[in-house]
């Protein structure tokens, strides 16, 4: 494949959930998620495990682990090889919270409503 655009969601406020996440975390964290924003630019739908997991009807996880800390971060694809990131977290539990399903959902339902 090769070649993806990877772009944050930008709210109708104008703020992008996604990029306020990752620029939030330690620097070390920010580092390993921003290196693996360049791996899917790269490889695109070809990522998989241990980097990426598909969570639920075309929603996926881009997954760092720092220390105890393990952060995801929800995206989706688009057409031209576009990636959009959603929205992120700090893993605490065995599965993906609910929610923050949802909200990559809803970001995504209105990503392709504009």
């Amino acid at each position: 494949m090769g070649n993806f655009t990877v772009e944050f969601f930008e709210r109708e406020d104008g703020t992008f959930p996604a990029e306020e996440f990752i620029l939030s975390q330690n620097v070390k964290m920010q580092v390993k998620l921003f290196r693996l924003l360049e791996l899917l630019e790269l490889k695109g739908n070809e990522l998989r495990e241990p980097y990426s997991k598909s969570i639920l009807d075309g929603i996926f996880e881009i997954r760092a682990k720092q220390g105890t800390d393990a952060a995801r971060v929800l995206y989706f694809f688009v057409e031209n090889k576009k990636v959009i990131l959603t929205n992120g977290f700090i893993k605490k539990m065995q599965k993906t919270p609910k929610n923050e399903i949802d909200i990559a959902l809803k970001y995504r339902k209105q990503y392709l409503e504009r």
